[in-house]
Order: structure tokens, then sequence, then C-alpha cells
């Protein structure tokens, strides 16, 4: 049943016409599993078609438990997104688990630039929030996780949110974008010299940054003690993103008191996803499941 809807969520959401019309989940209706995140024009938009408006790629698990969320942001520099081996993948994985997962389909460079992404991202959350019941989701077990560039806007994220909009457009608008927990697979942290992804900042922020811009969008210089709790993954001699970055982020998560696990393989090159094909990468996996483990998200059900 990964990666499409139960009888029971497509009988709820489209009773009637008036239902699938209904704000809080316009697209429930269509024949796949990708549902647009703004109804009509997304904010900062360019035009009006599907690269205009960020969507999310739904995959439920079979159970009918209870179960945390994951909101999944795909790595590709802010200029494309790699929606098979860091979306589509670890969705099913975590379904596996019994989490449901969320695969966000944000907009990109050269149309789009910051804060289009992030706006992106702290939609995603509020949807999922917003439509908790509807997904069978626990309100508050709802985290994001990004791979690479993803990870930079997953950080954003966990750093840069709100309790919800006072004067929203919507009710989605009305809860929280911010994340219960957040998991980073060998991240872009920072827009500030000296281990930045060039690429990426140059994708999100355009070709010369205002520096307080950079600063901004540097997640390490913005936790506190209400960012999430946090896992890390990365490799030392990754030549794409520095190790850097998760180090960065984990010390300044250490200094804020926010619980973190890091782990630093010696050897990897970047963009392995699952790493399945590799006997020693594809261990990190199961290190984020005994942290799942370990936070209480895992359902039950599970040994």
């Amino acid at each position: 049943m990964s990666g499409i809807w139960p009888p029971r969520l497509i009988k709820s959401a489209c009773l009637t016409a008036a239902v699938c019309l209904f704000l809080v989940a316009p697209a429930l209706c269509q024949q796949d599993n990708q549902i647009p995140l703004w109804p009509l024009a997304a904010p900062m938009a360019k035009g009006a078609s599907t690269d205009d408006n960020a969507a999310i790629l739904l995959y439920l698990p079979s159970s009918n438990q209870p179960t945390p969320g994951v909101v999944i942001c795909p790595g590709g520099s802010y200029s494309a997104l790699s929606l098979d081996n860091e979306g589509r993948q670890v969705a099913e994985w975590l379904n596996k688990l019994g989490i449901a997962a969320f695969v966000l389909n944000y907009r990109v460079a050269p149309q789009y630039h910051y804060p289009v992404q992030l706006l992106d991202a702290q939609r995603a959350l509020r949807y999922v929030r917003s439509n908790a019941s509807l997904y069978n989701v626990v309100e508050n077990e709802i985290g994001i996780m990004g791979f690479s560039a993803g990870g930079h806007l997953a950080a954003m994220a966990a750093t840069h949110y709100d309790a919800g909009k006072s004067s929203p457009s919507d009710g989605i608008d009305r809860v929280s974008s911010r994340p219960d927990f957040l998991v980073l697979i060998y991240p872009v942290i920072t827009c500030s010299e000296p281990f930045q992804h060039t690429t990426s900042c140059s994708n999100l922020l355009g070709p010369h940054p205002d520096p307080a811009q950079a600063a901004l969008v540097s997640n390490e210089k913005h936790v506190t003690a209400k960012t999430p709790p946090t896992f890390l993954f990365h490799t030392y001699d990754d030549e794409t993103v520095s190790v850097e970055n998760s180090m960065a982020f984990f010390s300044a998560l250490r200094k804020a008191g926010v619980p973190a696990e890091l782990h630093i393989y010696e050897h990897g090159v970047h963009g392995v996803g699952l790493a399945q094909d590799d006997p020693v990468l594809s261990t990190w996996p199961k290190l984020l499941e005994n942290w799942f483990r370990v936070r209480g998200l895992l359902p039950k059900i599970l040994p």
C-alpha cells in the first residue's frame, strides 16, 4: 500500500464533490498521489504551471495505527530534486517502519530563490499537521528530513518557524510550522565562509547575495533551545558538501542544550541516499531507526 491512499482516506476525502473542493485537501481526488500545497496560486508564483506550485508526494503505511509523519526534502543544489534516490526510496523505507512520509517537491532555481523554498517547507509542515487526522498522523510527532541542499532547507524550517499566522489566507496557515524533530543527511548547513556549498547557496540566494541574507540562511547561527531534536549523518571525506556543515550544526545544538546525535563515517561519496549497495554506509538507516525508537517515534506494533 505504500505510495497510495488506503480506501478509508479516499472514501473520506471524495465522499461528495463538495468535499473534493474543500480547502483542506483539494487534490485528494486526483488519480496520483501528488498534492499541490496551495489550492490556487502559491505565494511568489511566477506562473500557473505545476512548477509554480510546491506539492507533496504522499506515502502512507498500510497499518491503521497512528503514526509519526515525516516531510522529506530531497537534495539537488536548489536547482533540481533527487525525487527517487532521496525521496521515494526513503519514503518507502519509512513506511516499512510504520511512519507516514510526505516527499516535498519544492520550487527551485533558476525560477525561484529564497524565501520561496522556506515558504514551501513551512507550508508542507502546516499541511501535514492540519490534516493529521485525515492521514492518521500524530499531530505532535511531525518531523522534517533533508538530504544535501534539502538538508539545508529542513534545517531552515527547524530554525525559522512560527506558531501560526494571525491573519491567514486559509486555515492551514493557522497551525504551527515548527517540526517536532529533524533529520539531516549530509546536509548543507551554512552559506557563510569558509565551508559553504557555493552552488547551493548561489542557487538559493543568487550569484551575489547580500551578506546579511547569507547569514540569515546560515542555520548554525540560528539554533536555539527550541530547535527540535536532531539526527545527523555525514561522511568525513565528502568532497561535495564538507562535513564541517554537520559538525557546526551539531556544535550549535550542543551549546543550546538540544538533544542531538551525529554519525560521521570515515569514507563515502556524497548523495548516497539509503546507500543500499554499500555494505558500510547502508548501516546509517538502522542508526536512524534506533534514534526514532529511543525518542518513542516508532509505532508500538514494531518489535
